[in-house]
């Protein structure tokens, strides 16, 4: 005997939502940000945050797309609270939570009880049409002007017929008997929609008994795991009114929806499948911290009480709040990523962030000769990155000085070289040696340096003086200031460095 929850009462004491990706593919953005506005209305609402894989689609699914869906989602600390635990090599799968299997394969017993009862209830029906069938009956009603559905042919055979049909084997599927009536349910993000369900004809549950539609195992899962709201991807609400007639067809009582806003181009175009699906993985290869992910995510589609850009994790739970969810589509902004990445790699700390940087690195800089080196090229480059990768460009050059041409070196930097420049460049360079050798005798360090420098800048001219001095120091146009690179690379290697710029200088 099939037992029934009020629904109604057990919103007022729970709060239960999910994630539900089908391991198909690799987890993408679209799914991350479902699944983190999930997360954070749950842990807003002091509630459950449940991972079920809806894994009935055999040749699509993979275990190895299931293990990447739960290991990106634990790298971004979206974890759930019930849902599959990942299988170890020659362990049985494991659960948290008490209403599993999380996994619609495992499921297929509870869709069977379901369908049966439907079907018994005249609400279901076996359909044998076949395809062509099915064809010649659209045309015929796009040839009348009108929206074409399934002409419900089967839905009037006798238990006789569908007997005689089933004993011969013939190819069926399963359809709901959809009511001709018009629905209408409150979306938690757009107010009141209605629908008229008699245009959309009796959908298809399963293809036999045991293989449900996701139309259905997915209705089914919710009331079995009393998920009390869905909150999901606008291009779910044609879905909606289906699922919440086969909840109505079983018995269960309505749950709370919320469809989130699609997430566009910054030109306001549709999100191309190809940019929107781009993996998670994709954007971990390249550096992108999980903190800002997070945050850049949930600000497509959602905003703060003000006007704030930089959240922790703990401010977007405490804010989060479905009525601050927008209808309209919500850009996605690559630049802003780098943004909001670059912003949080300057708050990370070093420990922290020399550990990260590790995997971005040759490994020769990681060796006991260049490790102050690396540590004190991180502190100065940290605050010019947007990714972990651009930093092995980035500071490349504290580690081996680039070739460059001794036009480089001059100021202001001219097309071609002026010869009255370049001789004056030549002659700065050599002064600046030798202040920098008497600097050297005394005390090595960045105050002393500035100390001397400074002044002999200003009255030499800064421009004159420290561009020639970066340059030679970086090899590069763009860079670090020359004191941050002289503490960091050391009187040896600054004198080195030096000596090869005045002899590409030399007359």
């Amino acid at each position: 005997m099939i037992e029934y929850i009020n629904m109604v009462d057990y919103y007022k004491k729970n709060v239960r939502v999910r994630l539900a990706p089908s391991p198909s593919g690799n987890l993408h953005f679209g799914t991350v940000r479902t699944g983190l506005f999930n997360w954070l209305f749950a842990r807003n609402q002091g509630g459950k945050f449940i991972l079920r894989i809806e894994d009935t689609d055999i040749e699509r699914s993979s275990q190895k797309y299931e293990e990447n869906i739960i290991n990106g989602l634990k790298w971004l600390g979206l974890n759930w609270d019930e849902g599959p635990t990942p299988p170890k090599d020659g362990e049985i799968r494991n659960y948290l939570g008490d209403y599993g299997p999380y996994r619609q394969s495992e499921r297929l017993d509870i869709y069977e009880k379901y369908l049966r009862r439907l079907l018994d209830e005249k609400k279901a029906y076996y359909c044998f049409c076949s395809k062509e069938q099915l064809e010649l009956d659209r045309q015929a009603m796009l040839a009348q002007g009108l929206a074409p559905k399934y002409s419900g042919r089967c839905s009037r055979f006798s238990e006789k017929e569908n007997a005689k049909k089933l004993a011969n084997a013939e190819p069926a599927v399963i359809r709901f008997r959809m009511p001709a009536t018009e629905i209408e349910f409150n979306d938690l993000i757009r107010g009141k929609i209605k629908s008229d369900v008699s245009l959309i004809g009796d959908v298809v549950l399963a293809r036999n008994l045991r293989s449900p539609l996701f139309i259905f195992s997915n209705a089914v899962d919710d009331y079995e795991m009393k998920i009390t709201h869905v909150i999901r991807g606008e291009d779910h609400i044609s879905n909606t009114p289906k699922q919440i007639l086969i909840q109505k067809a079983l018995g269960f009582d309505e749950i709370k929806y919320a469809h989130l806003p699609l997430i566009l181009a910054p030109n306001k175009t549709k999100l191309s499948k190809r940019f929107l699906e781009t993996n998670l993985d994709d954007y971990k290869k390249q550096g992108y911290l999980s903190e800002a992910i997070l945050n850049f995510l949930a600000l497509i589609g959602w905003h703060p009480k003000d006007e704030r850009e930089i959240l922790s994790v703990e401010e977007l739970i405490k804010e989060f709040d479905l009525k601050r969810v927008q209808k309209a589509g919500a850009i996605f902004n690559v630049e802003k990523l780098d943004w909001l990445n670059n912003q949080y790699i300057k708050k990370t700390e070093q420990a922290d962030l020399i550990n990260k940087l590790k995997d971005f690195v040759p490994a020769e800089w990681l060796s006991d000769k260049n490790k102050k080196l690396f540590a004190k090229a991180v502190a100065v480059e940290k605050e010019r990155m947007k990714k972990l990768t651009d930093f092995k460009e980035l500071a490349r050059f504290f580690f081996e000085l680039p070739e460059y041409k001794d036009d480089l070196l001059i100021w202001p930097r001219p097309k071609p070289a002026e010869k009255i420049n370049k001789e004056k460049t030549f002659n700065n360079l050599k002064l600046l040696l030798e202040e920098i050798n008497k600097i050297f005798k005394v005390d090595f360090n960045t105050r002393n340096l500035e100390k001397t420098i400074i002044p002999l800048s200003e009255v030499w001219g800064r421009g004159e003086l420290l561009w020639p001095l970066r340059a030679a120091l970086s090899g590069k146009e763009a860079s670090p200031g020359p004191f941050e690179i002289m503490e960091a690379i050391g009187k040896e290697e600054i004198i080195r460095r030096l000596k090869i710029a005045i002899e590409k200088l030399a007359p």
